[in-house]
């Protein structure tokens, strides 16, 4: 797969509806804006217990080599971290090395994800 082309007119709308963001270990599917699967790039196993699954990103961290981190609220480019907020448990991944698109062949391949357990009430 090839890193997305960035040099469309931006009066096109986007009709693809996939996007994988890839990281040193990990690929993040994403199907409309939400994650949809998560694959280990060595095994190529799709990981179902995934924090990223269901989530939307909410920004990217751009880290810089004098330690200094940068947000982003825009589209995560490559050699930033997504960022997963929700709830209490918040995820921030490696920098990006690519964003692609899926093949159909992996969409198709793409697990059900498992129901979600409701969440136990807190303790008063």
């Amino acid at each position: 797969m090839h890193a997305e082309n960035r040099d469309l007119a931006p009066s096109q709308p986007e009709r693809r509806r996939h996007r994988v963001y890839v990281t040193k270990n990990t690929e993040y599917h994403f199907r409309d804006g939400f994650c949809v699967a998560v694959r280990d790039r060595k095994t190529q196993d799709f990981l179902l217990g995934h924090l990223a699954l269901r989530r939307r990103i909410q920004g990217s961290l751009r880290f810089h080599r004098n330690g200094g981190i940068v947000p982003s609220a825009g589209e995560p480019e490559i050699g930033e971290a997504l960022c997963f907020a929700q709830g209490e448990r918040d995820l921030v991944t490696s920098p990006l090395y690519a964003i692609e698109r899926p093949k159909k062949e992996i969409v198709q391949a793409y697990p059900e994800l498992p129901s979600q357990r409701p969440r136990a009430k807190k303790p008063r």
